[in-house]
């Protein structure tokens, strides 16, 4: 008889206990499982050892439908893959995936929740907390598994400032790059997504040396997350987040407007990209009114362009 395994050790082998539990009390073997949601019996085994690697979130939810869990196994997935990742991200990540509006100013990459999986993989694979192979699949899953929650009907409002450097920089080679490129100019094409550009040309700001991002939380309060190369902060202290909403606010409206960020965008997939012209203020402004005229256009705060917070669902 195989050795119990220790629920509390992780949750991944919670995972594996619950499935264990499920199995036998449906009375089935793990080779029959396995049949019944099309995967090798040693595929099972590993899963309810915790060994090997975690369960996908579509063998997750087969597991689940095959043993009639309501969803139990489903629910647990999100917790094994958050293990995946260091512990200062994982803060971030469960409040970011309860978020109603996100506002993202990127430094050095495309955010996580508009990259394709071979950009994603090429910038997983240079972090350094990276043990091994199978992890980095594992956090791969986790990345593309999130953005799900981007097109579900009750998924956030998006606005992301990337730095011209994005766009610049080859990330995993020059077909990968073309590819998110090309993903991030039909996403931008999304109601409730908007993707501006702050170019070179417009010098130092306060957020130079990193990322940020400003979440809005269905009660809405609000929460900030700074991230380097290797460590991050969740901010939620409302006047230290007051702040850092201010700077995000400061950065929009410095950057180029909507329509001209995806053209600067286009240019750069095309390879024909040249230094931006950078926009009077006045004609940031009289774009800007523009962008507003137009349906589902967002009100301006603080000199910028601010998401709309949500009401809460009933």
């Amino acid at each position: 008889m195989a050795s119990e395994i220790d629920p509390s050790a992780s949750m991944a082998a919670l995972f594996g206990a619950r499935l264990r539990r499920l199995r036998t009390s449906a009375g089935l073997t793990q080779a029959e499982l396995g049949r019944t949601v099309h995967v090798v019996s040693t595929r099972i085994t590993q899963i309810e050892r915790a060994s090997g690697h975690r369960p996908t979130r579509e063998l997750a939810r087969a597991l689940d439908d095959a043993l009639g869990a309501e969803n139990l196994l489903v629910d647990l997935w999100p917790h094994v893959h958050r293990e995946t990742f260091p512990d200062w991200s994982r803060a971030f990540m469960e409040r970011s995936e309860r978020a109603v509006a996100i506002g993202e100013y990127a430094a050095h990459a495309v955010p996580g929740l508009l990259q394709t999986e071979d950009y994603a993989r090429a910038l997983l694979r240079v972090g350094r907390s990276l043990k091994d192979e199978e992890q980095l699949e594992e956090r791969l899953a986790a990345r593309m598994a999130r953005q799900e929650r981007l097109g579900s009907p009750d998924g956030p409002a998006l606005w992301v400032v990337l730095d011209e450097a994005v766009l610049m920089r080859p990330v995993g080679g020059a077909a990968v790059m073309r590819a998110q490129l090309a993903r991030l100019l039909r996403t931008a094409a999304e109601p409730h997504i908007t993707v501006q550009v702050l170019p070179f040309r417009q010098g130092e700001h306060r957020a130079m040396g990193g990322s940020l991002t400003v979440l809005t939380l269905p009660d809405g309060s609000e929460a900030a997350y700074t991230e380097g190369a290797d460590s991050g902060q969740l901010v939620e202290e409302p006047g230290e987040v007051k702040a850092y909403a201010e700077t995000y606010d400061l950065l929009r409206s410095h950057a180029l407007p909507p329509d001209m960020s995806l053209d600067m965008i286009r240019t750069a997939m095309e390879g024909t990209h040249r230094a931006a012209r950078v926009p009077s203020r006045s004609e940031r402004r009289r774009l800007a009114q523009e962008q507003l005229q137009q349906p589902g256009g967002w009100q301006l705060r603080r000199g910028g362009p601010r998401a709309p917070r949500r009401r809460p669902r009933p």
